[in-house]
C-alpha cells in the first residue's frame, strides 16, 4: 500500500514538473536575438508592431529588436555588413544590389505591405483633386530611385502627365520632408503616416490622394536577409515569417481601434484617436498582405516601375530574389 502511494505521489510530482516546463513562459535568455533594420517608423507597418507587442516573435523563440534605419539603401548596407540579421525595406534595394553583382546578395522572404503607403498632401485645399492638378507644381517626392518617388513618377506617366510638366524634388531626405514642407518648400509633398495627418492637424496642408490606391499592388515593404544567412538559418527565417503572419492575421481580423490600443506605445506622440484614424486609413486602401507570400505578378510590377524610372540596370529574376517561406 505504501509502495503504491509512493508511486502515485511520484507520478503526480512528475506530471506537475512537466506541466511547469511546458507552460512556463520563455525567458529572454532562451530566445534567439535578432536585429531588424526598418526603413522608417510608420503606422504603415502596423502588423509588424502588432506581432512585436503581442509577443508573437517570442512565441516563435525570437527576441526581436527593431532598429530605425532611415532609407532603403541604409537598411541594405546594414544587412550586408552583418550589423543586423534582417532588413525591412522596399524590394528595389535588393534588386539594385543583385544587379551590382553582389555574390551574397539580399533575398526577400516575407511580405508585409503590398501598396505604396504614401499620401499626397497639398498646401492648399483642393476639392475633387485630380492628378492634373499637379501640372506646373513643385512636389517633394523623396529620394531618387526610392519606391515612393518612382511610384509617383509611374502614376503620373500612366495618367498621361509628362514629367516635364511637374517639378519633383528628390534632394530632400525622407526624415526632413515634413519639416521642409512646413517650412514653405513645395506645393505638394508625398508623406507616410503619421506625418500626413500631423500636417493636416497643424493646418499646413490637406491629404488629397493615396499613392497606394493609384499605384497598384507591389511587394512594397518586405523582409530580406543575405542569401547565405537564409541558407544557414532557415529555422529563424521560418519562425520570423510565422510571427509576421500572425501579426497580419490579427490586423485583418480586428478593428482599427483594437489595433491602435495595442500599438499605441510604439507611437508615443500620437493620440489613440489619431492612431485609430491612421490604422483605418491604411485598412481602407488594403495596404497589407493577407499572407507573407510574395507573388510573381506583383514583383514584376515593381520591375516595371523601376524600369519606367530608368533605374533598372539588368534582369533580377523572381526565383533569385524571392524565397517565400509560405
Amino acid at each position: 500500500m505504501k509502495k503504491n502511494l509512493f508511486v502515485y505521489i511520484l507520478i503526480i510530482l512528475l506530471l506537475g514538473l512537466t506541466a511547469i516546463f511546458i507552460f512556463r513562459p520563455k525567458n529572454n535568455d532562451s530566445l534567439k536575438k535578432i536585429k531588424v533594420a526598418e526603413v522608417a517608423h510608420s503606422v504603415f507597418y502596423t502588423p509588424q508592431y502588432v506581432a512585436h507587442a503581442l509577443g508573437y516573435f517570442k512565441d516563435e523563440g525570437l527576441d526581436v529588436e527593431i532598429i530605425l534605419t532611415a532609407g532603403a539603401d541604409a537598411v541594405a548596407a546594414s544587412v550586408l555588413s552583418g550589423d543586423v540579421n534582417i532588413g525591412f525595406c522596399g524590394s528595389e534595394a535588393t534588386i539594385y544590389i543583385y544587379n551590382n553583382g553582389e555574390k551574397d546578395y539580399l533575398v526577400n522572404f516575407a511580405g508585409l505591405t503590398k501598396k505604396d503607403g504614401s499620401f499626397i498632401v497639398s498646401r492648399k485645399k483642393i476639392d475633387n483633386f485630380k492628378l492634373t492638378d499637379l501640372k506646373g507644381k513643385y512636389i517633394i517626392g523623396g529620394r531618387k530611385a526610392g519606391m515612393p518617388e518612382m511610384t509617383l513618377e509611374w502614376i503620373l506617366k500612366e495618367n498621361g502627365i509628362n514629367l516635364k510638366d511637374v517639378t519633383i524634388d528628390t534632394s530632400i531626405a525622407f526624415p526632413a520632408m515634413s519639416g521642409s514642407f512646413i517650412g514653405g518648400t513645395g506645393d505638394f509633398v508625398s508623406l507616410f503616416e503619421p506625418n500626413a495627418l500631423k500636417i493636416e492637424e497643424q493646418g499646413y496642408g490637406y491629404v488629397v490622394a493615396s499613392l497606394g490606391e493609384l499605384g497598384g499592388e507591389v511587394p512594397y515593404t518586405i523582409y530580406n536577409a543575405r542569401k547565405s544567412y537564409i541558407e544557414n538559418n532557415m529555422d529563424v527565417i521560418t519562425s520570423f515569417s510565422n510571427a509576421i503572419q500572425k501579426g497580419l492575421d490579427f490586423t485583418h481580423s480586428h478593428s482599427a481601434e483594437e489595433i491602435a490600443k495595442i500599438i499605441l506605445d510604439y507611437f508615443p506622440d500620437t493620440s489613440l484617436d489619431d492612431l485609430t484614424k491612421l490604422v483605418d486609413r491604411y485598412k481602407k486602401i488594403d495596404s497589407w498582405y493577407k499572407t507573407t507570400h510574395i507573388d510573381e505578378d506583383s514583383y514584376n510590377h515593381v520591375l516595371e516601375i523601376i524600369d519606367a524610372a530608368g533605374e533598372l540596370k539588368g534582369i533580377a529574376p523572381y526565383d533569385k530574389l524571392i524565397k517565400n517561406v509560405k
